[in-house]
């Protein structure tokens, strides 16, 4: 079976019936895991391993980025710290003569969080995180806040670069996130509807360059459930503007493009979430996420519609972001030289306790 379009939540720290119903259906591609399905690793290891076995196609995906965005803190999960620490770091040396020493030693901090973060997710069978966050921080939005790396795109680019080697190293693909840039709307699209006033050419010059830097090294995006009115007048997941034109024709991006979560208000302006699933995926997106609404992901399964050119064409983007690689059990981890060395400089740079 090919991976469907339709990524969805579980209830809670075990499959119950209908769980088990909406992973075993075509439309699903994927199972997006939340705190609430996490009480410690070995209960996590087992809800990952029966989601496999019922499924071996589906990916297993999470947000964990670090700082208040992390969903396993315990049980002896490394608590990263929020991006914006990386930013600061960079510009902890203010001096010409220890800029270069600073650059280098926040980028090599990035690349530790990305092979913990990653390492450990993937030891209890997880296998993609939706990370890193590329929004700029104006300081303008209390939802992406401290996720942001910096206010400076490049700055954005070069700790996003280095972090996501640290994911590849543990054999884990990356999402930059929340395409073109969620940093200027104050709004939160979980519950209000953000709206960006400037110009396509301010936006394409400032927040959408990681995106344009990190180029081939960017395995996934997830677009923003904000409306850019100058540019069209769907947010930017649903718009063929941004996606196609922008994002897959001006800037070259050949990976998977996720939906952000139909569930939130931001998402409400396409009216149903099958109406909303229906434009996000012709406007360009691979996969569709509904998220804590187990009666819309019913809806989103059973009234869908996509062609079989359409889903073979995003079966074959998904396989991508699957790991290839095998990942260490847990103990072994812990004993892994690159794992230590990772978890030492992030201690002695006073970013994790």
């Amino acid at each position: 079976m090919k991976p469907g379009p339709v990524t969805l939540d579980v209830v809670g720290h075990a499959l119950n019936d209908e769980d088990r119903r909406r992973i075993v259906h075509p439309l699903t591609g994927g199972v997006i895991l939340f705190g609430r399905n996490f009480a410690n690793r070995k209960q996590l290891t087992k809800l990952t391993a029966d989601i496999k076995q019922l499924r071996p196609d589906v990916l297993i995906s999470i947000d964990h980025e670090g700082g208040r965005v992390q969903r396993c803190k315990t049980d002896g999960f490394t608590h990263l710290p929020a991006m914006r620490k990386l930013g600061e770091l960079w510009a902890a040396k203010n001096t010409s003569t220890h800029a270069a020493e600073s650059a280098a030693l926040a980028m090599a901090a990035a690349t530790a969080c990305g092979y913990v973060l990653a390492a450990e997710l993937r030891a209890c069978g997880v296998d993609f995180s939706f990370t890193p966050v590329l929004d700029l921080d104006f300081g303008r939005s209390g939802v992406i806040g401290d996720r942001s790396f910096s206010r400076d795109p490049q700055i954005v680019f070069a700790l996003a670069k280095s972090l996501n080697e640290g994911l590849r190293l543990a054999g884990m693909a990356n999402c930059g996130k929340h395409f073109p840039g969620h940093g200027w709307a104050e709004a939160d699209s979980h519950v209000a509807i953000p709206v960006d006033e400037r110009s396509l050419g301010e936006i394409l010059n400032d927040d959408a360059k990681p995106y344009d830097w990190l180029d081939l090294s960017l395995a996934a995006v997830m677009p923003a459930h904000v409306i850019y009115p100058k540019v069209d007048t769907h947010p930017a997941g649903f718009s063929r503007i941004w996606l196609h034109s922008v994002l897959r024709q001006e800037l070259g991006f050949q990976g998977v493009i996720f939906s952000d979560d139909l569930s939130m208000e931001g998402a409400s302006v396409a009216g149903s979430v099958v109406k909303g699933a229906q434009m996000a995926l012709e406007a360009g997106c691979d996969a569709v996420l509904i998220c804590n609404r187990p009666d819309l992901a019913d809806q989103l399964l059973s009234k869908l519609k996509v062609s079989k050119a359409k889903q073979a064409e995003s079966a074959t983007r998904l396989n991508r972001l699957m790991p290839t690689t095998n990942a260490s059990a847990w103990d072994a981890l812990q004993k892994e030289s690159q794992y230590q060395h990772a978890k030492g400089l992030l201690k002695q740079l006073q970013l994790i306790h």
